[in-house]
């Protein structure tokens, strides 16, 4: 059985960094695509980034050069190091791993930028 874990969310002031984690278990995952999604209250959930199995990223614009996400297919983890923080960035951050046929989600963890 699939099973996503995220990690590392939690408060930090405006300028802050914190650093996400996403542990993997039951499957192959260094032929998945990993990407991390978020939803603040009211608003859809949307791509933050992403990274393939060969491990080429991408990132949504409001992220470029603030975020940069990682994976360590030994470890089945993948990482989203966020660093500038802004109140804007507050949400529930998922990640997310996907192929041609299957996409699992984990259970989120909440990131809130405040002072």
């Amino acid at each position: 059985q699939v099973q996503l874990v995220e990690s590392g969310g939690g408060l930090v002031q405006p300028g802050g960094s914190l650093r996400l984690s996403c542990a993997a278990s039951g499957g192959i995952f260094r032929l998945y695509t990993m990407d991390w999604y978020r939803q603040a209250p009211g608003k859809q959930r949307e791509l933050v980034a992403e990274v393939t199995s060969g491990g080429s990223t991408k990132y949504a614009d409001y992220v470029k050069g603030r975020f940069t996400i990682s994976r360590d297919n030994a470890k089945n983890t993948m990482y989203l190091q966020m660093n500038s923080l802004k109140p804007e960035d507050t949400a529930v951050y998922y990640c997310n791993v996907h192929n041609y046929k299957d996409s699992y989600w984990g259970q989120g963890t909440q990131v809130t930028v405040s002072s």
